[in-house]
């Protein structure tokens, strides 16, 4: 865990987005959150994309033949091969993860999964995976763990909320063939 990261007490899950800036706040990290209509799929968010600058992203919930749970949060336009993904990750045969286990798990309702929802995920049940393009942004946009509004906070801002969560990513390289 990263040493820089001030002892900060995780809130008790389900976070709202109001605990979620809290947290974020108690972090110092900076964050610009934009209010929009929710959006449930990449091409429905297109015109919020271009008012907030940075990394937009799409998050895929993700659960395999043994039930281990993965939510990788990529680049918006990255093309991830579902069907062989599984061999890059070292696991069973990839299918997404129901929208009740979703809820249960991370505290997000589907069309809203966003990597803030890891802080709903204390015990750690989800593998996360972060997309290296999208990490090549100063700035990431995230749904604030609801799809009717996107939070932008830095790259760094990001690393040290997972750092804060005890977690450390696993950055993936989606254009490498498996």
């Amino acid at each position: 865990m990263n040493a820089s990261v001030p002892p900060v007490p995780l809130p008790a899950p389900p976070v709202t987005r109001e605990g979620l800036f809290s947290f974020l706040d108690a972090l110092g990290i900076a964050h610009t959150t934009y209010d929009h209509a929710p959006v449930f799929t990449v091409a429905e968010s297109d015109q919020i994309k271009a008012h907030m600058p940075g990394g937009h992203t799409k998050n895929l919930f993700l659960k395999d033949k043994k039930g281990n749970l993965i939510l990788i949060s990529a680049e918006h336009s990255t093309q991830i091969e579902l069907k062989r993904l599984h061999e890059r990750l070292g696991c069973g045969r990839l299918s997404f993860g129901s929208a009740d286990r979703l809820e249960d798990v991370l505290g997000v309702t589907p069309g809203s999964v966003t990597a803030f929802a890891l802080i709903n995920d204390p015990q750690r049940k989800v593998r996360f995976i972060l997309d290296a393009a999208l990490m090549a942004h100063e700035t990431v946009n995230f749904h604030p763990l609801k799809n009717d509004a996107t939070t932008a906070i830095s790259r760094e801002g990001l690393l040290r909320f997972l750092a804060a969560l005890g977690r450390e990513p696993e950055i993936m390289d989606f254009t490498v063939p498996a």
